[in-house]
């Protein structure tokens, strides 16, 4: 089991500056700061790191291809959500493993280019992989992109064969 830590690093330093300090013992305080100062978990880090990576790649979309800007969306499947939202996402229609973004824009091969947004040391989870062959089986191409360069080759690539 994780300890969360009780005090955010910011709160913590502000505590040290004063001096009710002093009413905190020694142990007690070593233990809040090491908790505070705790780095996140790996996956917590590889969701900021793909959050950044995803961002990145949309800004160049939009900059480079503003004629499709609204072709190209992000599908929000990832995230936190309590139970009742959860139940009420998938009622709607959500499906687990669908990609990180979606270029709903045909060329001469495929119907629409779906986008998975992994880090380098990402790894596509089972049910994603299911999903990526589903939807090639049906005629899209899928393409998993682990940096902005990735990103932009295969935009690049896919857009080079639409038509008009």
């Amino acid at each position: 089991m994780q300890v969360r830590p009780l005090l955010s690093p910011q709160i913590l330093k502000e505590i040290t500056n004063r001096k009710e300090l002093v009413m905190i013992s020694k142990s007690t305080f070593d233990i809040m700061r090491a908790m505070a100062e705790e780095q996140p978990r790996q996956r917590r880090r590889n969701a900021d790191e793909e959050h950044r990576l995803q961002c990145a790649c949309v800004q160049w979309f939009r900059a480079q291809h503003p004629k499709y800007r609204h072709n190209l969306f992000a599908v929000p499947n990832g995230g936190r959500r309590d139970k009742v939202t959860g139940a009420k996402l998938k009622a709607e229609g959500v499906l687990a493993g669908v990609a990180d973004l979606i270029l709903l824009k045909s060329n001469a091969s495929h119907g629409a280019l779906l986008i998975e947004m992994k880090t380098g040391s990402g790894k596509q989870s089972e049910v994603q992989g299911r999903w990526q062959r589903a939807i090639e089986k049906d005629g899209y191409k899928y393409v998993l992109c682990r940096s902005l360069e990735d990103f932009m080759r295969e935009i690049n690539a896919y857009l080079k064969d639409v038509q008009g």
